[in-house]
């Protein structure tokens, strides 16, 4: 049976190498594994990533900001999800539609519903079969991007540069929405030792393939 898992957090939060130890150990288990990202993963969807993410580009809308990461979306799930999905893979995705109601919704305060309707279009009502939050303090998550940033292991983007304030909302709202759905969301203390996030993620997953 295939698997959708998606993972959210801030930039730092170690996002990426929990997928690449998740997509090990679930290869292990016998699963034909893809890794993805957003926005991107396609290749119109990596050209939309550009523009979403040039720190130039300060004049953008919140209103275009919602529609080029939902066209990303939209991409990606038609050209590269769901085609493996069917195949009954499983999908390890970093970020997906609760980065739109996190950081549009919360952080930038646009109307919930009208997010879900457009959120509902671009994925064709598919949502994660887990979704993985690992939480962590927004000051901190910001501190660890600058460092990334500064030694080539990761970019500053546009997001990356609104104010404090923006990225508690955006915490608030993750921990909202993962109130709101327990049975999907795995909420992990991401200052946690990678060996012990891995641990909960893995245990979480063997839960998720029992019951499938």
């Amino acid at each position: 049976m295939s698997l959708f898992i998606t993972f959210e957090g801030p930039d730092g939060s170690g996002k990426s190498t929990q997928i690449e130890l998740a997509a090990a150990y679930l290869s292990r288990r016998g699963y034909d594994v893809l890794t993805t990202r957003e926005p991107g993963g396609s290749p119109i969807g990596d050209q939309i990533r550009q523009v979403l993410h040039d720190v130039d580009n300060t004049a953008m809308s919140s209103q275009t900001e919602v529609l080029l990461y939902s066209a990303s979306r939209a991409q990606l799930v038609h050209q590269v999800i769901q085609p493996h999905l069917q195949r009954g893979g499983a999908v390890l995705c970093d970020r997906y539609a609760d980065s739109t109601y996190a950081y549009q919704g919360y952080g930038r305060q646009i109307e919930l519903e009208t997010l879900r309707l457009i959120t509902q279009f671009a994925t064709q009502g598919l949502k994660p079969t887990i979704t993985i939050y690992l939480d962590l303090d927004p000051a901190e998550g910001l501190h660890r991007k600058v460092e990334a940033s500064r030694t080539g292991a990761g970019e500053w983007n546009r997001m990356d540069r609104l104010e404090l304030a923006f990225h508690q909302r955006v915490r608030a709202g993750y921990l909202e929405m993962a109130r709101a759905e327990p049975d999907r969301w795995l909420v992990i203390d991401a200052t946690a030792s990678i060996e012990v996030v891995q641990q909960i993620i893995c245990q979480r997953l063997d839960l998720a393939i029992g019951k499938r």
